[in-house]
Formats: structure tokens, C-alpha cells, sequence
């Protein structure tokens, strides 16, 4: 078991590790009163050692790590690889590259919609992982043994499972699967927050198109202010209280002060004073300003039922792909689908469309039928497949 503390260690390790084919990587971090993540510790685990690296050891340079994530002839492998990429985006603007994250992996691979690291070390690499240790504060020092060692524990199986996983798709031919599935999580537009799509997060129903605008115009400024100052977004303005000011526009402190979970305090303050300012200046914009709303898509009638059989055939289609039906189609998609046969969906097209989306264009079209046989669904051909039929 290795804490690298030091910057000349730490360059000494990511060195050793330059000519390993992957490094699996996990890391521990703390944003419960932040808005940007407290990284507290990287752990690396190449072929033939692992380490535990303290960003927050007095002194330390990161940049060897920073540049092993950077290096192109070094595979990284995360197990929900989001929240670890977001750390490394934050520091370098930059994706670790190339990557390899074994939940998507698993998804191809049949292991569901989203396996959890425990199932795949337990199933793959016959480790049993300790979680004792997961709500523990990262930020303290020092660090017990116990403690790195649980850290560890989420990047040495992880080895066995990268390599077992690498080989089924190899053997499968699905490493193009992957590859597609990786697209977003490599995009550096996953991590980037931009200020002005925040209000995006909120979903609002309403057609309300200066509700609109005051819910764009407060999220953005909320943004910022929680990236300026470091703060949670909760703790600068939370989503209830956004929306029912969006609503209500109050024009002055006493208006906003009655707002859910304000008060007077909050409304005299520097935030209210900033809310009120926004709303003022949202009520003096011009409606060319004001967002569209979003498109309303409304399932035609009697939809319903065509979905659930669509729904059927992906999960019997999925089993026998031994792959996790939520890769192949969401239910957006199957009401898309239902709806129109040239659908702007990821199941009309690749891989998706021959193992689920021409079954799918057939059984709307009668062409298919699904019957049960004891406990088994099975398909029954009632004419020509798909392109057969459009030719």
C-alpha cells in the first residue's frame, strides 16, 4: 500500500506507469459545502503497483498526474467515470484520454442497466469490496490505513474487471458499441457549465414565455454567484424558491421576503438585492428576448398501447443480445418511435437498428407478432422484414 505525498514520488510513479498499456483511476472528493469539487485523493493502480495520491499534501505538484491523464498511449479506465472526469475537466479543461469506463462497458456487455463496481469485483474479479468506509471525510489528515486501503480497493479489482470486460467485447465484436457510448462522456461539453443553459436543468413546464426568461435570467445568475463565491446552488437560491419568484416577480424586498423558504433577512441582503435587479431588468426586456418555449409532444391517441409492445419487444430483444435495453432505446424513444417511422432516434440506426429497430418498424406494421410459448415471449414473422418491404 503507497501515499504518495511529495511531488518528486509522485513524478517518480506516474513515470513508472508511462509504458503500462491501461491505469485503472478512481478518486475521493468533498462538495458538500462547495460548488466545485475538493479533490482529496487520485488513486492509480497500474500492472504491477498501486498508489494513493494526496492532493492535498503541502507542496505537491499534480502535473504528472495531470500529464498521465493527458498521455495518448495510456488507456484510462474509471468504473461512472461522470464525476471523476468533472474533477480532472475542472483542473486541466481538459477529458483524460483515452478512456474506458467499465459501467458502459457493462451495459454492453449484459450486465444491466447500470452495474454497480461491487457487482462486477465480486462477479468479474472475485473481490468482495468493503464500503464501510464510503461517507467518510476525504478532507481530513491523516488518513487511516483503513482508509486507503478501502480507497484502493476501488482500483486494483478494477483491473481484472477492465481486462475480462475488454475481452468480451472483443470476442463479441462490440467494442464499436462502446466506442459509440463513450462519444459523451469523452465531449468536453459534458463538464463545461455554462451560465446561460443553467435554467435547462430546472424543466419547466410552462408556456409562459417571461416565466421563461425569468427562470433563464435568475438560474444564470445564480450560476455565478455559486461559482464566484464557491457555494452550493442550494445554499445561494434553492429550486423551489427560484421557480415561485419566476412566477411571482415581487418588485421589491417585502415582496420577495413572503417567497418560500426566504425571509426578510435574505430579502434586505446582498442576494435579494442581486434578484431584484434581475427581475427588473427581465420585466424591462423586450418579448423578442424571451425564450421559446419547448415543443410540446403530445403522444397521438391511443399510442399507449403500441408503446408496451414496443416495450416487450426491446426487453426480449435486449435479453437475447445480452444487453441492457436502456442502451438500445429510452422511453422518449419508443414514444418517438410509436409515433413516426423516421424518428430522429438512436434505435433507427447501427448496431441499434439491427438488433432492435427493424424488429420494431415490422411489429407496427404488422409484419411481426409477438406470442407465448409456456414462459417465453416469441416472434412470429407475418411478412416481408422492413427492407424488404420498402424495396
Amino acid at each position: 500500500m503507497t501515499m504518495i505525498v511529495d511531488s518528486a514520488a509522485l513524478a517518480e510513479f506516474c513515470n513508472r506507469q508511462e509504458t503500462a498499456e491501461f491505469v485503472t483511476v478512481d478518486t475521493e472528493f468533498m462538495r458538500d459545502r462547495t460548488f466545485w469539487p475538493i479533490l482529496c485523493l487520485v488513486q492509480i493502480a497500474g500492472p504491477e503497483e498501486a498508489a494513493a495520491i494526496d492532493p492535498l499534501a503541502p507542496g505537491i505538484d499534480l502535473q504528472p498526474l495531470y500529464d498521465l491523464m493527458a498521455n495518448p498511449k495510456v488507456l484510462k479506465v474509471f468504473h461512472a467515470a461522470r464525476q471523476d472526469i468533472e474533477i480532472f475537466y475542472n483542473a486541466t479543461k481538459a477529458v483524460p484520454t483515452p478512456m474506458f469506463d467499465t459501467q458502459v462497458a457493462a451495459m454492453v456487455c449484459g450486465f444491466g442497466e447500470s452495474a454497480s463496481y461491487e457487482t462486477l469485483a465480486s462477479k468479474l474479479a472475485g473481490a468482495q469490496i468493503d464500503k464501510s468506509s464510503r461517507f467518510t471525510d476525504w478532507a481530513q489528515r491523516p488518513l487511516s490505513e483503513r482508509q486507503v486501503k478501502y480507497a484502493l480497493a476501488d482500483v486494483v479489482p478494477l483491473r481484472i474487471v477492465y481486462q475480462k470486460l475488454a475481452a468480451r467485447l472483443a470476442s463479441t465484436g462490440r467494442a464499436p458499441w462502446l466506442d459509440e457510448e463513450m462519444g459523451t462522456l469523452t465531449d468536453t461539453e459534458t463538464y463545461r457549465l455554462d451560465p446561460a443553459l443553467a435554467w435547462r436543468r430546472l424543466k419547466v413546464r410552462s408556456n409562459n414565455r417571461r416565466m421563461l426568461a425569468m427562470v433563464r435570467e435568475l438560474a444564470a445568475w445564480r450560476e455565478v454567484t455559486a461559482q464566484t463565491r464557491d457555494l452550493p446552488r442550494s445554499r445561494v437560491l434553492r429550486d423551489e424558491s427560484l421557480l415561485e419568484i419566476a412566477a411571482h416577480t415581487p418588485r421589491t424586498a417585502d415582496d420577495l421576503a413572503r417567497s418560500r423558504g426566504l425571509g426578510k433577512g435574505f430579502a434586505d441582503g446582498k442576494f435579494g438585492t442581486e434578484i431584484l435587479a434581475v427581475v427588473n431588468r427581465v420585466m424591462a426586456m423586450p418579448e423578442t428576448d424571451y425564450p421559446a418555449p419547448s415543443p410540446r409532444r403530445d403522444p397521438p391517441q391511443g399510442i399507449g398501447p403500441l408503446m408496451e409492445l414496443l416495450r416487450v419487444l426491446l426487453k426480449l430483444r435486449a435479453e437475447e443480445n445480452d444487453v441492457a435495453p436502456r442502451l438500445v432505446a429510452d422511453a422518449e424513444d419508443l414514444e418517438m418511435l410509436a409515433g413516426d417511422d423516421h424518428a430522429q432516434v438512436r434505435a433507427l440506426s447501427g448496431w441499434r437498428l439491427d438488433i432492435f429497430g427493424r424488429d420494431a418498424l415490422d411489429l407496427k406494421h404488422g409484419r411481426l407478432a409477438l406470442t407465448a410459448e409456456g414462459k417465453r415471449i416469441k416472434l412470429v414473422k407475418l411478412g416481408p422484414p422492413a427492407a424488404e418491404a420498402a424495396q
